[in-house]
């Protein structure tokens, strides 16, 4: 096993990271739960707003059914070297109840309009209450970086 010296971030190093890391990437796991089936969890495209995350899926996917049962989300981007959890409630619309805005905003990162499609899509919008970021063990101390829907200093 191969191992690098890493500086430890501090707190504002890493909401910077993680934003600019929110901006910029495309898959995000998403982890729901059904109150009789247990947990759920896979990638989705998403879109960052400078405040939530949106992402997309079949209005009648095990996604779709879970967020609607139990709002509680968890979220990770994939990278297990370079760890960003977050942590909140899902709101949900329909393809034809989504703001224009935050579908059009879909539609220029991904190429794609799931209100163009002739299945039914779910818009999944979560803003996050925490989130936590860290790079190695030097940074599993203050890995929080927003508690309760503030981001820390």
């Amino acid at each position: 096993m191969q191992t690098t010296e890493t500086t430890r971030r501090n707190v504002s190093e890493r909401k910077r990271d993680t934003l600019a890391r929110l901006e910029a990437e495309r898959d995000i796991w998403l982890a729901t739960s059904h109150p009789e089936h247990g947990p759920h969890q896979l990638p989705l495209w998403f879109r960052w707003d400078g405040q939530g995350i949106w992402m997309c899926t079949g209005e009648s996917s095990a996604t779709a059914r879970n967020v609607r049962k139990e709002p509680r989300v968890r979220l990770s981007l994939p990278d297990t070297v370079d760890v960003v959890l977050l942590q909140g409630e899902a709101e949900t619309f329909l393809d034809r109840d989504v703001p224009t805005n935050a579908a059009d905003a879909f539609v220029d990162k991904f190429g794609w309009d799931p209100r163009a499609e002739e299945a039914t899509f779910l818009y999944v919008h979560v803003v996050p209450k925490t989130v936590r970021a860290w790079r190695d063990e030097s940074e599993l101390r203050g890995r929080v970086i927003m508690r309760d829907g503030v981001w820390l200093d």
